[in-house]
């Protein structure tokens, strides 16, 4: 299959070369070139412009936020020269808002459209142990499933609509970030009362709390361990704000999401927004005067 792929950073690389593994044609463009040589010289073809990246079968988008897809006309200018029946799969978090407007956009060219965020950081990217949540029509996910086979461990389809996977995304996202909240409390507080944090941690994970996010995570906290970053700090504020956005859009509150987001705000005040976002537990600690 001929597919594109538009952003190859972190994320986007480990998706490319396992579909270049697969034997797949893929053509890749993203805005910074080191990226992009290093993944030609492992079979991609090196897009010279965006548009060229939408003359294949399939477009996989995997970029930082909103104002980048907006910035790259992939809500409407841009796909005025893509070919005919191409199918979009993006596999970014973006707001519910730009979800809607990106789906309508496709619509009216006859273009297929799917949203497709996908769970997991870059190793996993790499080792095709990606979750990946699809939104869409039926018919246009079945027709992505061998992709997506060849990139993830697993899909599930969340519903005919693709504003409905990035909904699913950003209360997964927010689920990992309020976890990293409650553990960087924790920890601080038993750090200021003398207890070691390490064997909490160690007790907790393996029992009560054995999910990845608690393991994983959890250590990196412990262990102040927050560079080099798998998933940036300031990407991790954009998905709180995109959960309060959200949340705000249903007619709801979100006082956690608030929370963490004055938190990460601290964050990056402090220089911190290219640290992991697990460096939410730094400023929990930070506050506790530790």
């Amino acid at each position: 299959m001929k597919i594109g792929i538009i952003g190859v950073g972190h994320m986007g690389a480990g998706i490319a070369e396992n579909l270049i593994r697969a034997g797949h044609d893929v053509t890749a463009w993203n805005r910074s070139p080191g990226s992009l040589r290093a993944l030609a010289a492992k079979g991609a073809t090196a897009a010279q412009n965006p548009e060229e990246a939408l003359q294949g079968d399939v477009l996989i988008s995997m970029l930082a936020n909103d104002a980048v897809f907006r910035e790259m006309g992939l809500d409407g200018p841009l796909l005025d020269k893509a070919a005919k029946g191409l199918i979009h799969a993006n596999m970014a978090t973006i707001s519910v808002g730009l979800a809607r407007v990106l789906a309508a956009a496709h619509e009216s060219r006859g273009l297929g459209y799917v949203a497709a965020p996908v769970f997991g950081r870059p190793d996993a990217a790499r080792a095709a142990r990606l979750v990946i949540a699809a939104g869409g029509k039926a018919e246009t996910i079945e027709k992505l499933a061998p992709l997506f086979d060849v990139i993830g461990r697993r899909t599930v389809t969340v519903g005919e609509l693709p504003e409905q996977a990035n909904l699913f995304k950003i209360a997964g996202n927010f689920m990992i970030a309020s976890a990293m909240e409650t553990m960087g409390e924790a920890f601080a507080l038993l750090k200021k009362g003398g207890v070691d944090a390490a064997v909490f941690h160690e007790v907790l994970s393996g029992s009560l709390f054995a999910g990845v996010v608690f393991q994983n995570y959890g250590k990196m906290i412990v262990e102040e361990r927050y560079e080099p970053a798998g998933f940036a700090l300031k990407l991790g504020l954009k998905d709180v704000n995109l959960a309060r956005e959200a949340a705000a859009g249903l007619n709801m509150t979100m006082p956690l999401a608030d929370l963490v987001r004055e938190h990460y705000d601290e964050a990056v005040a402090a220089g911190w927004s290219e640290k992991d976002w697990s460096a939410l537990g730094g400023v929990i600690a930070k506050r506790a005067g530790l």
